[in-house]
């Protein structure tokens, strides 16, 4: 079996039952079971390895230092908590039968809950104050899934509520950005451009961000914002933003990394302008405009791995951080193409032409 097992299939085990769907979406790489042939070691006693161990399937000895041996069988009470959890490990683990295992990092899985634990301590501080609904909307948005709980306490601090009626224009496309907004209440709309090129690009609901791109980008806002209804709006100023949600949750790697990615089932996202990409783009690289991947987002496969790059970094920047809004696994070409050496970026960038569509479902397709 090597297909990530689903959350369903794990609600048994102890304590990843206490994770929400998102943290599982966040594990889901390490949720692929891993064979362990009778007469095979696990680990022996003394093992550091900083690894969380559940049986799936199967049966397995532990044996102490005092030679008291133990079986563990899947399935059983025990066998629902993870195995030998103890750094250095106080057993030899061995299988007597074949079985089936989870390996998680334990690592990942002590933060994960313990993000778990501040975030419900965060609702009960804030339902007391009257904001609970829009907290807990907000809490569960993938973008927060990635922002450790003491920038999101930081962040809760120093936001500014505003409020203001329908029709009110919060932001103007072409205008400096010097703060990003949290819709607490009420409903807006993203608009691009004006007059007969005007495009919706999107509506926005409770718990949303908007105005994040022109603070990732250091550009001027690419879209309008209106309210739809009299609204609340909480306003986080630019250089809390990018110390507090921005160095968490744009993952940046080197080309090196992308590679092995790449290798992995990874996929390339072009986040230039189509005249940019049509005139040199990454081999297989799709092409979804920093201004229009809101709209074509949902065309991407929820389970992919996302490569962004530009030719400075920024709007690829942007790019991740919206991807992760939407759930997405998303990474950014650090510094972008323009700090790859020149042999590695007309590597890079090697195809011409229209290149490759998305299609819904996730499906790729060569241009005609």
């Amino acid at each position: 079996m090597s297909e990530p097992l689903t959350p369903q299939q794990l609600r048994s085990l102890v304590p990843l039952n206490a994770l929400t769907d998102q943290q599982w979406r966040e594990l889901r790489t390490q949720l692929v079971p891993q064979p362990l042939l009778a007469g095979q070691l696990l680990f022996r006693r003394g093992d550091q390895a900083r690894i969380t161990w559940y049986l799936l399937s199967g049966e397995l000895l532990l044996r102490d230092a005092a030679g008291v041996d133990t079986r563990l069988e899947a399935g059983s009470e025990a066998g629902c908590h993870p195995v030998s959890t103890s750094l250095p490990r106080l057993h030899e683990a061995l299988a007597l039968r074949d079985c089936s295992l989870l390996a998680i990092d334990s690592a990942i899985l002590a933060r994960q809950l313990s993000w778990g634990s501040t975030h419900q301590d965060l609702l009960l501080e804030h339902c007391l104050e009257g904001d609970g609904e829009w907290l807990e909307a907000l809490l569960a948005s993938p973008l927060l899934a990635k922002v450790p709980p003491a920038n999101v306490r930081s962040m809760l601090e120093r936001l500014r509520r505003v409020e203001l009626p329908a029709g009110t224009r919060v932001m103007d496309e072409g205008e400096e950005g010097d703060c990003c907004y949290f819709l607490q209440a009420g409903r807006a709309e993203v608009i691009r451009g004006a007059g007969s090129a005007q495009q919706l690009l999107a509506e926005l609901e409770v718990g949303a961000c908007f105005g994040e791109e022109a603070l990732l980008g250091d550009c001027p806002r690419n879209a309008s914002i209106t309210l739809l209804e009299d609204s609340v709006l909480q306003r986080l100023d630019r250089s809390d933003f990018l110390d507090l949600l921005k160095a968490p949750v744009v993952d940046e790697v080197g080309l090196g990394e992308a590679v092995r990615l790449l290798g992995n089932g990874g996929q390339w996202l072009d986040v230039r302008l189509q005249e940019e990409y049509e005139r040199a783009h990454a081999p297989q690289a799709l092409n979804m405009p920093l201004h229009l991947l809101r709209l074509k987002a949902r065309l991407l496969d929820s389970d992919g791995t996302y490569l962004c790059y530009c030719d400075s970094g920024k709007r690829s920047a942007s790019a991740v951080f919206m991807l992760s809004q939407l759930g997405f696994r998303a990474y950014a070409l650090r510094d972008g193409l323009d700090a790859l050496p020149a042999l590695q970026r007309d590597a890079l960038i090697s195809e011409t032409g229209a290149g490759y569509l998305a299609r819904s479902g996730g499906r790729i397709e060569r241009s005609r």
